[in-house]
């Protein structure tokens, strides 16, 4: 495989491709019994495809459980897909099939793909001093101790803390500077794309905004490319250049950020723009929040047709008994809405 046009046609940004996912799924087992026979299974990414372009940021957005952070993990193998294929072009320009890749072509792969997890406390091994939380990595890739130490203190310098700090431990640095951390050990191997996994969310918010200009800035410095998995659509929106909208492990809606938080052409994408904040006191009564009603969609057992159907206020028959594909527009959107082209969706008041 050499060639890498987006997926999604009509597309206004025509960088080569990086990433390219395709009929991606991550199906886990439910077992009962002794003898643990599998009874159903809970469909956690269910056929997802997109494309990430080589030097962007992708936001991947939705409601808590819908899947995007197993999509994110799945890229990078960390759990296992069920189906489907993931093709990255490595910094060499061979592109590799992620998903059929073994232990050993793996981990040449994962120099190039690397992950920042949210929580810092729990993703960052108490029992290691800093040097070898990020140092390890490059230990297990043949890099010499006296370059790899070199490469730490280097690193440690440029997400804003001091190289005398390679021998402390986790407990004594604040939130927002074991997450520097977790940005240093990812980009300890010089990595092509980084999946940000919810990387803010559990910060204070003055210390969010530092680490979004940090994650900016190393994405110019070091010729980055992103997927920025999160649910606040505020941040959203300031760092990204397109934004995938999940729903019941299914991706409902992709296309610029600016197109998205403008004219929505999903409705359950309109619901979540109703929901961003907004600062200035005057704007507040411009747009109507939109409260789903009911549950999110049981990805154990979703219903037949669209799968947001049941919490839908513009659904018909149709949408009960067709599930919509996702289809291209103009300007780089696609929507997986049956209605796509009719209704006028409002997006998030500036």
């Amino acid at each position: 495989m050499t060639d890498m046009t987006p997926i999604i046609p009509n597309a206004s940004r025509p960088e080569r491709v990086l990433l390219r996912v395709e009929g991606l799924k991550v199906h886990f087992p439910i077992t009962r019994g002794l003898l643990r026979r599998t009874i159903g299974h809970v469909k956690a990414v269910d056929g997802v495809s997109f494309d990430v372009r080589e030097g962007e940021v992708l936001g991947l957005v939705g409601e808590s459980g819908c899947g995007k952070t197993t999509t994110g993990r799945a890229l990078l193998r960390i759990v296992d897909p069920t189906a489907g294929s993931i093709h990255f072009r490595q910094r060499d320009g061979e592109v590799v099939d992620v998903t059929a890749a073994d232990q050993a072509s793996l981990r040449r792969i994962r120099r190039d793909m690397r992950m920042v997890f949210q929580d810092p406390n729990a993703s960052l091994n108490p029992r290691l001093p800093v040097g070898e939380i990020i140092g390890q990595s490059l230990e297990y890739n043949g890099v010499p101790k006296a370059e790899a130490n070199d490469r730490v203190a280097s690193l440690l310098r440029r997400v804003g803390l001091r190289p005398e700090y390679i021998k402390r431990y986790p407990h004594a640095f604040s939130g927002g500077e074991r997450q520097r951390i977790g940005i240093a050990r990812a980009l300890a191997l010089n990595p092509a794309f980084v999946v940000c996994d919810e990387a803010v969310s559990a910060l204070d918010v003055s210390v969010q905004a530092q680490i979004l200009r940090l994650l900016r800035e190393l994405k110019r410095e070091f010729n980055l490319t992103y997927l920025f998995v999160g649910h606040d659509l505020a941040v959203i929106q300031h760092i990204c250049d397109r934004v995938a909208v999940m729903y019941a492990g299914k991706l409902v809606e992709i296309g610029p950020t600016s197109a998205l938080f403008d004219k929505p052409r999903h409705p359950y994408t309109e619901a979540l723009m109703s929901a961003v904040p907004r600062p200035d006191p005057r704007l507040r009564r411009k747009g109507e929040r939109i409260r789903l009603e009911g549950e999110v969609a049981d990805v154990t057992n979703l219903p037949s047709g669209c799968a947001f159907h049941p919490r839908c206020r513009y659904a018909t028959d149709l949408c009960r008994a067709e599930t919509p594909p996702l289809r291209s527009f103009p300007g780089g959107q696609a929507s997986a809405c049956h209605y796509a082209e009719t209704l006028n969706l409002a997006g998030a008041v500036a």
